[in-house]
């Protein structure tokens, strides 16, 4: 994950940075979003672009210290040992400002780019700070890929998912429910294999293996929530759904520190226990953490156990994308917290000596099993899909999740083509009030590129041109089926590759 504070002069440009074709492709962008520009967006006040100032430019008095303003260290100072930077007594930097703008003027910027470029991403990244567990020790700045886990310096995520789809008895009928029982014992045993992983990791560099022997964070989470609630005969961001979607977070936390706690008396807590942060126990400011509260609140024995025996990891849930495992391990259940995409769709994958995408059919696990079940070839009007939930749906779902998920979520609020921008604009203000540490936005825009899963109805509804070198035009509607350079490729899937330098020119 590629991240970028809000504060910062160039913050346009990096919000601008992926609309040039072929550039920044494999990996997201993210800005750090703090408190401060979302009360100043809020208030429609204005908000300073800044940069840390060395003692130096002070000295020779290129910035006046009385102009400073301060902001919260966002990086280790031996990092940057050639600056000497000015701090402060609550240890924040000094910056000048740069330029001062209206909050709602960049706000407008960045949901505009969202709008049609499907990012930057947000993090919310004092929330991030506020929550996490190691809240006496680390400052987070960045996330793993997907934004599921914020990590420190050479931190690493260690991540594993529970498919609840499975947990679903008699599904399609009167009689279905979810088996709690069964899915908390798995949630213990694959606690203990999460916490056996850590011991095999395999990280290649020598800070990413002490990070993870000594904090030993791992993050647990579920995919298949769409397909359950299909099965269980709900839909996607009803109040049941939203209830079940945190019920199903809540057990696993608390059943997941349960067993963290049995480790530490088994073999021994996570080393970070054992240290101290300015004379002070870190078994202690551990505890006295925000979201471990609600841990505590629930189970107050655990905390007097905590005391004594620290906990064998210091991170245990994490919601990821699961795209891939979803796929290929789980008979493509829906991915993480988000519902299915669809029930026949396409989805595009990565071929090894095929330049573009090949686009594949793929049907859903509860069509599938549907059809199984019942004998019926017709879709429910109960199952839902993301082109049916609405936008908000989207956030009440990972609100109720998050309450009980100490790391992050990696969502998605996936959103029709012809949403309108007003209907569009103030998502994310609905996320930060919802208190979520982030989320991104996907809406089809094919021209700036397609995503891994595509509908049939975009890809039909949508016209490629493609200019050959002779100035002639060839018009194709996104599925149909163009023979260029010795292979068959879909042309939207063409179309992306062209642009995206892998031919050159025709």
């Amino acid at each position: 994950m590629g991240t970028f504070a809000v504060w910062h002069p160039d913050v346009e440009d990096f919000i601008k940075a992926k609309r040039e074709d072929g550039r920044l492709r494999q990996f997201n962008l993210s800005l750090l979003i703090d408190d401060e520009f979302m009360d100043a967006v809020k208030n429609d006040s204005e908000y300073n672009l800044v940069f840390p100032v060395s003692e130096g430019e002070v000295t020779k008095k290129l910035v006046k210290e009385e102009d400073l303003v301060w902001k919260k260290r966002f990086w280790e100072i031996e990092y940057c040992e050639s600056q000497e930077y000015i701090l402060n007594e609550l240890d924040e930097l000094g910056c000048k400002v740069y330029k001062t703008i209206k909050a709602k003027d960049l706000w407008d910027t960045i949901m505009k780019s969202t709008y049609d470029y499907s990012e930057p991403g947000f993090l919310l990244i004092d929330n991030i700070n506020k929550y996490n567990n190691n809240w006496f020790c680390e400052e987070i700045r960045a996330t793993n890929p997907c934004g599921e886990q914020p990590l420190p310096p050479e931190g690493s995520c260690l991540l594993g998912s529970v498919n609840i789809a499975k947990f679903v008895v008699n599904p399609f009928t009167d009689e279905a429910y979810f088996d709690w029982d069964k899915y908390k014992e798995v949630v213990k045993v694959f606690t203990r294999m999460l916490d056996n992983v850590v011991e095999i990791n395999g990280l290649p560099l020598e800070g990413q293996r002490h990070e993870i022997q000594y904090k030993r964070r791992h993050g647990m989470g579920y995919l298949g929530l769409g397909s359950a609630l299909s099965m269980l005969g709900d839909t996607y961001g009803s109040p049941a759904s939203i209830k079940f979607a945190g019920d199903l977070m809540r057990v696993m936390a608390i059943t997941g520190f349960e067993i963290g706690i049995e480790l530490a008396k088994e073999k021994g807590a996570a080393p970070i226990f054992n240290d101290s942060t300015n004379g002070v126990s870190n078994k202690l400011l551990w505890t006295q953490g925000k979201y471990m509260q609600r841990i505590w609140d629930e189970y107050p024995y655990l905390r007097e156990e905590a005391l004594k025996h620290g906990c064998r990891f210091t991170h245990h849930t994490s919601i990821a994308p699961t795209g891939t495992i979803s796929l290929s391990l789980n008979n493509n259940a829906s991915n993480g917290i988000e519902p299915t995409f669809s029930h026949k769709y396409t989805r595009n994958v990565i071929v090894e000596g095929k330049k573009s995408k090949q686009a594949v059919d793929v049907y859903s696990y509860e069509m599938l099993l549907y059809r199984e079940v019942t004998g019926k070839d017709t879709v429910p009007e109960f199952f839902s899909t993301a082109d049916n939930v609405t936008t908000y749906a989207h956030v009440d779902i990972q609100a109720a999740a998050q309450v009980w998920c100490d790391s992050s979520i990696s969502k998605t609020i996936n959103v029709p083509s012809d949403i309108a921008f007003e209907d569009f604009k103030d998502i994310y203000l609905y996320a930060y009030d919802n208190g979520l540490k982030g989320c991104t936005t996907f809406r089809f825009n094919p021209e700036a590129f397609q995503g891994v899963l595509v509908n049939e109805a975009d890809l039909e509804a949508t016209t490629y041109v493609f200019k050959l070198e002779d100035g002639s035009e060839v018009v194709a509607k996104g599925n149909d089926t163009i023979t260029y350079a010795g292979e068959e490729h879909s042309a939207a899937n063409l179309y992306d590759a062209i642009k995206e330098g892998y031919f050159g020119k025709f």
